[in-house]
């Protein structure tokens, strides 16, 4: 599994290069995360690039065992007083190999999600890697929703990839491209209106 590294890391690149053709005010512009700016979720994936296991498993504890508090709490420690200072910051970890305790496939989760969180709000678009994307759709599908995935979907409906040979779960098929169903998994409304199929359309009820 050591070898989702590379793709990780090509992601953090590809994200650093967009984001420093960014002028500061952009950074300022709402992600796909709710309550986050571009800025914020950058500053996000500075601090899980810095995660460790023992480090994750202690600031959950600091934050009472408030996961979303634990992650607030990472932006803003992370988060620099401007956004070359994030950037900077950002550089600095794109090549660690450091991990929370989860699978090592969240790494490249947390990469190609987080990256859309910030591009698509900002009219940018990247072709991601067949394998970066095919590789982080299947582990959200078999981690439960009480861990950020959609394990439980998959018993209600059919998910087919458009565009890889990719087809899980059992019920009536929806279907999108690799990308969109992935962050329809996660959560990220914007790509429902990409899917097709009988349960498109309630899809978000379920979810």
């Amino acid at each position: 599994m050591n070898d989702v590294w590379p793709l990780v890391h090509a992601e953090r690149a590809a994200l650093i290069d967009d984001l420093a053709r960014l002028d500061d005010a952009r950074w300022e512009e709402p992600s796909l995360c709710a309550g986050w700016t571009v800025h914020d979720v950058a500053a996000h994936l500075v601090d899980t690039a810095r995660t460790t296991r023992l480090g994750f498993v202690a600031g959950l504890v600091r934050a009472g065992f408030d996961f979303d508090r634990q992650n607030t709490r990472g932006v803003e420690r992370e988060r620099g007083a401007s956004p070359r200072e994030t950037l900077e910051r950002l550089r600095r970890v794109a090549s660690r190999t450091s991990t929370p305790p989860a699978p090592l496939d969240s790494r490249i989760v947390e990469e190609v999600v987080h990256g859309e969180d910030i591009r698509r709000p900002l009219g940018l678009s990247r072709a991601y890697p067949s394998e970066a994307v095919l590789r982080s759709l299947r582990l959200q599908l078999r981690t439960p929703a009480s861990f950020g995935g959609a394990k439980e979907l998959t018993a209600r409906v059919r998910l087919t990839a458009t565009d890889a040979d990719l087809s899980v779960g059992d019920g009536p098929e929806v279907t999108g491209d690799a990308l969109s169903l992935l962050l329809a998994v996660s959560r990220r409304r914007v790509a429902l209106s990409e899917l097709e199929g009988p349960e498109a359309g309630t899809l978000a009820g379920l979810l």
